[in-house]
């Protein structure tokens, strides 16, 4: 069976690296196949109406952060309820979508994919200052410290995790602790450095109708 998170690719024609670094292989269908998936791809109308164009951004993100619709149209709306109190809409989403735990997880390293980050948060492998914690939503704020914990490093997933650990950069906001399989949130997300594959402005647009 072809694997669904390759045909979410194809169908927006963007890499959302759902399968982590495996989605750098020469291999990967997209790079192969970048048309939509399905016997009829190649006569596929290319034109789009504006609804759809919204769709496909929405569609994006959505995927790219591995959410539900119902997970992330809320995050959507409660933001639009709050127009005239936030300066950025677009970059207050993007802030909250990267400070979920399943996310912070991925960014340091600690999984191949947020799929494989929201795995191991809900088998509690992880505690957030001190005390062990299984809601991938959760959202980390400045000065939260991320630990795996002591029993869960014995454990295959994390035993020989340190060595490509000490090569892995995460993003500015957060710190690293390769040796401990810890990290700390050290600042605030921020839209240019997560570098969405999506245009934000026609996700609310996509919400507002």
């Amino acid at each position: 069976m072809k694997d669904s998170r390759c045909k979410k690719c194809r169908r927006l024609g963007v890499k959302l690296f759902l399968k982590g670094d495996k989605c750098l292989s020469p291999k990967c269908p997209l790079s192969r196949k970048p048309y939509y998936p399905g016997p009829k791809a190649k006569k596929r109308v290319k034109g789009i109406s504006e609804y759809g164009k919204e769709l496909k951004e929405k569609q994006k993100l959505k995927n790219w952060y591995n959410l539900e619709e119902r997970q992330f149209h809320k995050y959507v709306r409660e933001i639009l309820k709050a127009r005239g109190k936030v300066a950025d809409a677009g970059d207050t989403l993007v802030k909250t979508l990267e400070s979920r735990l399943d996310n912070v997880v991925f960014r340091l390293g600690f999984a191949t994919s947020r799929t494989a980050a929201r795995q191991l948060i809900s088998h509690r492998h992880f505690m957030i200052n001190g005390k062990a914690m299984n809601i991938p939503s959760y959202l980390v704020k400045k000065g939260d410290e991320i630990r795996v914990k002591p029993n869960s490093a014995k454990k295959t997933v994390f035993k020989n995790l340190s060595p490509s650990l000490k090569k892995h950069t995460p993003p500015s906001w957060l710190k690293l602790d390769a040796e401990h399989l810890g990290g700390k949130v050290t600042g605030v997300p921020n839209i240019m450095e997560a570098a969405p594959p999506a245009e934000i402005s026609s996700i609310f647009e996509f919400y507002s109708k």
